[in-house]
């Protein structure tokens, strides 16, 4: 195996997170996203909803992560805001998980936990805003008349999110060795060309 481990960001609606999970089954390896989330929740007594809203708070500062890399590494992180040390404690646990052997990651900003390392595939997945908006509909639920102000509203969290911790564009496809179309390819075929190339 070249890649040892996948991390997927993905547009909300684009699939991502079934990708994810069908490229776990493909190559018998975990999928970690919302897991990520409820070992943190687990850990700091916060429930997961309120981890979520915190996260929307996030300072655009990648100065401030920076900081808050530097304090783990430390080995302190006391005095730190409740988004601070939320941010601090998933990275805790994406190290750890990653310590157990190859596994995908979904979201998250996992590429801090990973960026010394070599074997590590960046995949972006995205899709045209209408499927994702059908998608939305369709399989979380959202209501149609809804559905173009969430997934604006999860893809910009989500871009806000990856800029403040990682000091670059989320859409920035420089970051990423991988970009595909789940619209156009599907769910399983995006999952065995990401399996393809970890292993080639």
């Amino acid at each position: 195996m070249k890649y040892y481990y996948v991390l997927i960001e993905r547009e909300y609606g684009s699939a991502g997170t079934a990708i994810g999970e069908r490229l776990s089954e493909l190559g018998k390896i975990p999928c970690y996203g919302a897991e990520i989330l409820e070992r943190v929740s687990e850990r700091l007594n916060i429930d997961v909803d309120r981890i979520q809203r915190y996260e929307e708070k996030t300072t655009n500062s990648f100065l401030y992560s920076l900081y808050l890399m530097g304090r783990m590494n430390e080995g302190t992180d006391g005095h730190l805001s409740n988004e601070g040390q939320i941010y601090l404690e998933e990275q805790r646990v994406i190290r750890e998980l990653a310590a157990q052997g190859p596994a995908v990651f979904v979201g998250r900003c996992a590429v801090n936990a990973f960026e010394d390392r070599k074997d590590v595939l960046k995949v972006f997945i995205r899709a045209d805003k209408e499927l994702r908006k059908n998608r939305a509909v369709e399989s979380y639920g959202i209501r149609p008349n809804e559905a173009e102000t969430v997934v604006h509203k999860f893809d910009r969290k989500r871009s806000s999110y990856y800029a403040a911790n990682t000091g670059r564009d989320w859409k920035d496809l420089s970051n990423y060795h991988l970009v595909l179309d789940s619209g156009k390819l599907g769910i399983e075929r995006c999952a065995k060309i990401i399996w393809s190339a970890m292993n080639e």
